[in-house]
């Protein structure tokens, strides 16, 4: 075998403790994610339970605007836990943040209602549902950087993909065990009882996790980072805003594109259909759970094609099909019926598989290690928050004020954004990391 074959194979071949690694840190993520998602599945249930009840309208969105409050506290969560995994190690880093995420899921499993203890029950919700934005604020920096620093050398979309991949899994999850409690309890015993079932058994997902994470080796990245003294320097956000603004900019810029397609396409598209085409939600539903295990199931694939061919033409690939197809698959959904809806979704997922098949490996290239966590966390905790969080309102408002004819422009311009961005990047494909 020549040199340079057995050079080959040594960078993309997983290790056992690679392979042990990508394996804790995806099913860590998942279980993070199960606990964030079961809030707002769930919140319609257990609304009445923390809020006066006279009203169920005032009692949801009340428990509603908690949830919003929660991604306020993402930024915070990056830029304070990327920091503390930038420092201290991306093992401690993820420790800490299943431990908070877990623990709040407990907490609210076991809050007294409002008509116990009063006004401290909606306050004991908001701070436990603080926690947890602080927490999943925190997470996407430092499972992305853990993930691609596990990697071998040529599979590092491969293994950060599996972030994405985690991050739908556990929202699928909480789907399904929000499904199998309100079918196999009364309404009543879910409003009772029921729905701290599924805040406990996301607790208890919580602690597997956490086992998970504390049985894995820290990578040897942020090791030779520390080794070399470079963790000890300027504070993380210092070091990002003084020698990496461009870089947090380019994340920034990156992330816009991706997180508002995916918005629109996997959490707006199923409402969108149902009040504006008239299709039945239920068949709405099934078409968006379709599209997202396909889309799930896709990712890494896709990541193959980047580790094999780069980031740029995969993202570029994502960003011009939307730009391209958007006014098409919108004209495709006027016709209505759950077959246009299902096409429609699927070709958008495809293309944004693109985008979440590389978003942790190419922001996690932009960075050093004494930096990296809080490089990618923060400024992408940002664009979802301004970007993908205000995609449903956004389009909704469109809709309701005549404009429905609009939204795919709405997505073309910004997928337009990305084609810029994914253009005048450099490719980062093949980068050491240091």
């Amino acid at each position: 075998m020549s040199e340079s074959t057995i050079d080959a194979a040594a960078g993309t071949k997983l290790t056992p403790a690679q392979r042990k690694a990508i394996v804790a840190g995806s099913i860590g993520n998942t279980v993070e994610w199960v606990d964030w998602a079961v809030y707002a599945i769930l919140a319609p249930v257990f609304a009445s339970q923390f809020f006066p009840s006279e009203d169920p309208t005032v009692a949801l969105l009340s428990t509603l605007a908690v949830f919003a409050v929660g991604f306020i506290m993402r930024p915070i969560g990056g830029a304070v836990l990327g920091a503390y995994a930038d420092r201290h190690g991306r093992k401690k880093g993820l420790v800490l943040t299943i431990s908070l995420m877990a623990g709040a899921a407990f907490v609210i499993a076991i809050t007294p209602t409002y008509a116990a203890i009063g006004i401290a029950a909606p306050l004991i919700l908001l701070l436990a549902r603080l926690v947890q934005g602080f927490s999943a604020g925190g997470e996407f920096g430092s499972s992305s950087s853990f993930l691609v620093e596990s990697a071998a050398p040529r599979r590092r979309a491969f293994a950060g993909s599996w972030q994405q991949v985690s991050v739908g899994a556990g929202a699928l999850i909480a789907s399904l065990m929000g499904f199998v409690l309100t079918s196999t309890l009364s309404d009543a015993a879910m409003q009772a009882w029921g729905w701290r079932v599924a805040f406990a058994i996301g607790g208890l997902l919580g602690l597997v996790g956490l086992w998970l994470r504390v049985s894995v080796e820290e990578t040897e990245s942020f090791q030779r980072a520390t080794d070399q003294g470079r963790t000890r320097g300027k504070h993380p956000i210092v070091g990002i805003l003084t020698e990496h603004p461009r870089a947090a900019l380019r994340v920034v810029g990156i992330t816009i594109a991706g997180t508002l397609t995916y918005y629109v396409w996997i959490s707006y598209m199923p409402g969108y259909a149902n009040t504006t085409i008239g299709i039945p939600l239920e068949d709405a539903l099934l078409a968006n759970t379709i599209a997202i295990a396909y889309f799930l199931c896709l990712l890494p694939f896709v990541a193959l094609l980047s580790d094999r061919y780069g980031r740029k033409p995969t993202l570029l690939a994502f960003a011009i099909g939307f730009v391209v197809l958007s006014w098409p698959s919108f004209q495709l959904l006027s016709l209505g019926g759950f077959w246009a809806l299902l096409l429609v979704e699927l070709i958008g997922v495809t293309l944004i598989a693109g985008y979440s098949a590389n978003c942790a490996v190419v922001m996690a290239e932009q960075f050093p290690a004494e930096v990296r966590s809080t490089g990618i966390g923060v400024p992408y905790a940002l664009a979802v928050a301004i970007f993908g969080g205000t995609a449903p309102y956004i389009t909704t408002w469109m809709s309701a004020n005549g404009l429905r004819g609009f939204v795919w422009l709405y997505v073309a311009a910004a997928a337009l954004i990305g084609v810029v961005v994914y253009a005048t990047m450099p490719e980062t494909k093949g980068k050491e990391l240091v």
